[in-house]
């Protein structure tokens, strides 16, 4: 084993107040695929693993939802974003607002350099940067 083959980034995992409206965002609203999707009634959550493709060459996120839990979760002060690129990112803005995704950052260059990017919010308020990226 090379030092370079140790590690792989398998999955970030977040917790969903509602499983059915997180799926609708991800997976319509994103175009992610859902992967796989387990149900634990002993241990009374589901686990759903999203992504752009399959779990063995790409990182995907894992949505977990704890069926008793009816307050928004803390994200905390130590949590960032997730980052998407995207190849048209003031066409996706628009599609994305049109559906009443909130947009707290409309898309622009960043504040220190030309990297155009806007930042979204899933239904539990997780931050999304899109970034714009060279679909050639």
């Amino acid at each position: 084993m090379t030092e370079d083959d140790r590690f792989k980034f398998l999955h970030t995992m977040i917790r969903v107040r509602d499983l059915d409206t997180s799926l609708d965002f991800y997976l319509r609203l994103l175009g992610m695929k859902l992967l796989r999707r387990a149900e634990f009634p002993d241990g009374r959550f589901t686990n759903c693993f999203i992504g752009y493709g399959d779990e063995a060459s790409n990182t995907v996120m894992e949505l977990t939802y704890n069926w008793d839990q009816n307050d928004p979760y803390e994200h905390g002060n130590g949590y960032g974003h997730i980052a998407l690129g995207v190849s048209d990112i003031y066409d996706t803005c628009e599609k994305l607002k049109s559906e009443g995704v909130n947009i707290p950052r409309p898309p622009g260059p960043m504040l220190h350099g030309t990297t155009v990017i806007a930042f979204i919010e899933d239904p539990d308020g997780y931050k999304i940067e899109l970034i714009e990226i060279d679909s050639r």
